[in-house]
Formats: structure tokens, C-alpha cells, sequence
């Protein structure tokens, strides 16, 4: 009989919940459950809450509430009835912060809410960058990424930051409309991705020279997949190159979990990294589900996906 894995832990990606019809995507063509999504969120906490052993943790890997909330003011009780659920889990959630947390909360503002899972003293030091990491069992840890760090979203126009951030972009992105990818050579530079400062980088950098020396396995997560073959070449964070070869100089890393793509994807890396980009909730119909549970053993994780999300192994 196999060994019981050593612990496990839920995946969830882009909810975006609002009391609103069907909607469609930017395109216009790719249906949106608003209102469904929270349906689903709370058949994936019901699942969730009768896994035995139960689970470690849960990560909610970003876009939590759609931007509608922001133009029809809803914004705050729509965060509520998703933390309401999430709040039914007996244990702690993770939450990575997407461009549409920032197209309804300031970044200042989102520190304030629930979202905020970073434990007091435990990030990444730099200005109100929110990565973080914590350690759920011996010789794993788990490093959450600020993916919009570098971002115009949910930042005040006469800070610093923000200004660096719409230079990169305007350097990248001739167009009147800084979300319009059309005739770029390096489409991912829009205004809903963001990417990771040098300071984010150089901390990150530490925290994986910290596991390897004490060999651990670590699992990144952030809103924004960082791999090109786990992605279209739209939804990638601005600087993902910096971000891989930070992990691509060292040993530890042996997975990256993102969102942002609601198609989703995979792909292991020439580092032997896993990227998995979860298929997002917003996206997926009323009978179906998107979320999954990981179960992690000494050599590998098991992903059980339900609904969009199929079943993998991956290897470390």
C-alpha cells in the first residue's frame, strides 16, 4: 500500500464573484458565471472540509471578486460573501492578489481585508510588496509571490512605484489603450499583468538560498504564470524571465501555481520544475467545478482535480 502523503492542500483560481448575469470575456465571445461562481466555491469548500486526513491549507490563487463589483459599488460585500465561504474551512487560506483585487481595492485598502494573509513580519520586507513564505511541514515551504509589485494597479499615480511601473509599460506598449496587446511584439506587457520588483527578486532569491542549504522542497504560487509554455504569450507576468532564473539558480523549487489564465495550463520546465496554471472558476459552467486538491509525498504531488481541472502526477 502507498505511504499517506506527507500533507495536502487545496487549489482554487479566479472566482470572481459578482451579483451579476452571464457576462463574456474581453472578447466578447467566452461566457462568464458571475453569480455562479460562488456556487461553486462553496462545493469545493464542502469537498474540501471531508478530506481526511484533513487538508494543511488552502491556496486561492488570485482574482478572488470581478471588477464589476468595483462599477456597480459592490465591491466590499461581494468580498465578504467570498470570505464568508472561504471562512468555513477549518483551515488557513492563502491568497495571491490579482489584477482584479486591484480593480476594487487600493493596495492600501486590500492590506485591511481578509485577502491579507501575509503573517505579521513575515514578508518580504520591502516597501508593501506582499510575498511571504511559511513552512506547513518539515522540509517544505511554500513562497507566495506579489506578481502586480511592479503594476499601475492599486497604486496612487504620484507614487514611485507607479511611475516605474507605467514607464516599463509605455516603453513596451505604444497603445492609447495600455490593456490592448494588439501589434505588440511582447504582448504580455498590458496594463492587467504586472511582474515582480528587484527588491521581490533579491528576497526571493534568499528565501530559496535558505532551503537549499536546509534541503527543502519549495512550491511557489502567484496570480501570474511565469512560464511561456504554461501560458499564452498574453497572461504572463511583464518580467518572468527574472522570476525563473531565480529559481532556475537553485535547487528547491519543484513547483509554480498560478492563475490568471482561465484556460489553464502545464508544462514541465528544462529545470525540471512543474508549472501549473489553474483553469480558472469564472469560466466554467454550472454543473461543472474548476478546483483540486494536492497531496504532496516525498518524490511527488498528486494533483485530483475536479471538474475543468484533470488529474496529475508530478514527479520531483
Amino acid at each position: 500500500m502507498e505511504a499517506a502523503p506527507l500533507f495536502s492542500f487545496g487549489v482554487i483560481a479566479d472566482i470572481q464573484y459578482a451579483d451579476a448575469e452571464d457576462g463574456y470575456d474581453f472578447g466578447g465571445y467566452r461566457r462568464r458565471y458571475y453569480r455562479q461562481s460562488l456556487n461553486l466555491l462553496r462545493d469545493a469548500v464542502e469537498a474540501w472540509a471531508t478530506e481526511r486526513p484533513p487538508l494543511a491549507f488552502v491556496l486561492q490563487l488570485g482574482d478572488s471578486i470581478d471588477g464589476l463589483n468595483a462599477r456597480s459599488g459592490e465591491a466590499e460585500g461581494a468580498l465578504e460573501q467570498v470570505l464568508v465561504v472561504l471562512g468555513r474551512l477549518p483551515v488557513p487560506v492563502h491568497h495571491a492578489w490579482g489584477n482584479h483585487e486591484f480593480y476594487n481595492f487600493s493596495r492600501a485598502r486590500l492590506v485591511h481585508t481578509g485577502l491579507n494573509s501575509r503573517p505579521a513580519g513575515a514578508g518580504a520586507g520591502a516597501g508593501d510588496c506582499q510575498a511571504y513564505h511559511f513552512s506547513p511541514a518539515t522540509r517544505f515551504r511554500v513562497v507566495v509571490l506579489d506578481a502586480y509589485d511592479l503594476s499601475i494597479l492599486g497604486r496612487e499615480p504620484d507614487s514611485p512605484r507607479y511611475r516605474e511601473s507605467l514607464r516599463l509599460l509605455q516603453e513596451k506598449n505604444p497603445n492609447d489603450n495600455l490593456n490592448s496587446p494588439a501589434g505588440l511584439e511582447e504582448p504580455r506587457f498590458v496594463e492587467f499583468n504586472g511582474g515582480f520588483s528587484q527588491a521581490q527578486l533579491d528576497w526571493f532569491n534568499e528565501v530559496l538560498k535558505f532551503s537549499d542549504e536546509h534541503q527543502e522542497k519549495v512550491v511557489v504560487m502567484g496570480h501570474l504564470p511565469i512560464h511561456p509554455d504554461a501560458s499564452d504569450r498574453v497572461c504572463l507576468a511583464w518580467n518572468y524571465e527574472d522570476a525563473l532564473s531565480v529559481i532556475h539558480s537553485h535547487q528547491c523549487v519543484v513547483c509554480f501555481l498560478a492563475g490568471h489564465l482561465h484556460d489553464g495550463g502545464y508544462c514541465l520546465d528544462s529545470h525540471g520544475v512543474h508549472h501549473l496554471t489553474l483553469e480558472g472558476v469564472i469560466e466554467t459552467p454550472p454543473e461543472s467545478n474548476a478546483f483540486g486538491t494536492i497531496y504532496v509525498y516525498e518524490d511527488k504531488m498528486i494533483l485530483k482535480g475536479r471538474g475543468r481541472i484533470s488529474e496529475r502526477v508530478m514527479h520531483f
